[in-house]
């Protein structure tokens, strides 16, 4: 009999894990959409699903995934909306005649994906309560996702509800004249959901998992509610473009792989084409934005069979246009890189100099800096850049790469 300690055990409790916060996922999502939409009360239908969500993750675990599972959930959140709502008659009588499933209204998860990421709300905010709300991650989940008190988590999303309600922030898709800005913003809370699971910026794990499979599932939801958007298509692609690589990034012990060195017979190759096809559609609505070329760009890196055949002529007039776009000092960071390959290290070095006042305080940049005056053979300056990156970041994996740069000089 295996012991919790055994590895093949820990691997079965782990995909047991990640089958259930697969079907929470897919399911907590569509039950709080449905009813925000029955009740008509945002942080009811949150708290409903919140308390569903929980009764969840302690009797699947025991009793198995239910072959209904969106009905079990609705059932458990009903029971439990009539237990706490038997004092408001609106709210008991709408309940008291809510059978499951539901009418399928697709826009209600955007409805709920919109109310959750509307700009009144702080960043930080938007994301936990999307989470919780459109993932049906509980608030211990997020807590120990982001390495952050459980508290100030659920002080985040009683802030966020209490603001919807207080300023009337409407359970609505935005209006035509709004929907590019508002949809900007849900975007960014997937993308900077991805960006701290790729490489967390808190505690001490190397990278985030679960956070990169929220993201993903997020981006998928919206590119089957919006199929006619390349923002969205595009920010699917980065993110599966980058989760193809996941296996060779590291190794067994949780160091950096860099790319050059990568196993690429590691990657997903299947999901590298899937993700192909959907930069190729998204190109085809010919409305080319900051996720699609970031997308186009990791392509290229993917596509390249070996480090030497990477194409950076390419790379570089993608970045070229990224800047233009979307001007950033970090996407000019990233075309100096492209540069030291098309131009040679001196150029890209000036071009990274250029950028010393506005990102000073950034490790990435005076790791790049550091690569830069290594290939100049500046040794002693290149050492000093890296020294100085390896004090601005906190992610383990970042840390040990520079301490052996440092070594190695």
């Amino acid at each position: 009999m295996p012991t919790g300690g055994d590895p093949a055990h820990r691997r079965v409790n782990a995909a047991a894990d990640a089958e259930l916060a697969r079907v929470v996922r897919d399911h907590a999502g569509r039950l709080a959409t449905s009813l925000v939409s029955l009740i008509g009360d945002f942080s009811s239908a949150e708290d409903l699903v919140a308390d569903a969500v929980e009764a969840a993750l302690r009797h699947w675990p025991v009793e198995g995934v239910p072959a209904n599972p969106d009905g079990w959930l609705y059932t458990v959140a009903r029971r439990r909306g009539l237990d706490v709502l038997r004092r408001d008659a609106r709210y008991r009588d709408k309940l008291a005649l809510a059978a499951w499933p539901p009418p399928s209204e697709p826009d209600d998860r955007l409805r709920l994906v919109f109310t959750c990421c509307h700009p009144a709300l702080p960043r930080t905010a938007q994301i936990a309560l999307t989470l919780r709300v459109v993932c049906g991650l509980t608030t211990a989940q997020i807590a120990k996702a982001f390495l952050i008190p459980e508290t100030t988590v659920a002080q985040r999303i009683t802030r966020a509800k209490r603001k919807i309600a207080d300023a009337g922030i409407p359970y609505r898709i935005p209006d035509a004249d709004d929907l590019g800005a508002r949809m900007s913003e849900v975007l960014a809370v997937v993308y900077l959901l991805f960006n701290e699971a790729y490489l967390p910026t808190t505690g001490d794990r190397v990278q985030a998992r679960d956070l990169a499979d929220d993201a993903e599932f997020l981006a998928a939801m919206l590119a089957a509610l919006m199929p006619t958007e390349p923002e969205v298509l595009g920010l699917l692609a980065l993110i599966r473009l980058h989760r193809a690589r996941a296996t060779a990034r590291f190794t067994t012990g949780g160091e950096i792989i860099r790319l050059p060195d990568q196993d690429r017979s590691l990657w997903d190759h299947q999901m590298i084409a899937d993700a192909g096809r959907l930069i190729a559609k998204a190109a085809a609505f010919r409305r080319p934005g900051p996720y699609q070329l970031q997308a186009a760009i990791v392509a290229v890196h993917a596509e390249a069979r070996r480090w030497s055949d990477t194409d950076w002529d390419q790379i570089l007039l993608l970045y070229t246009m990224l800047d233009g776009l979307a001007p950033s000092p970090v996407t000019t960071l990233h075309r100096a890189v492209a540069l030291r390959y098309a131009a040679g290290p001196q150029v890209a070095l000036s071009a990274v100099d250029e950028l010393a006042e506005v990102l000073s305080g950034y490790h990435l940049w005076h790791a790049t800096r550091a690569e830069l005056l290594r290939d100049l053979g500046r040794v002693d300056e290149a050492r000093a850049a890296d020294a100085r990156a390896l004090e601005l970041t906190v992610n383990p994996a970042e840390q040990s790469l520079l301490r052996q740069r440092i070594n190695w000089t």
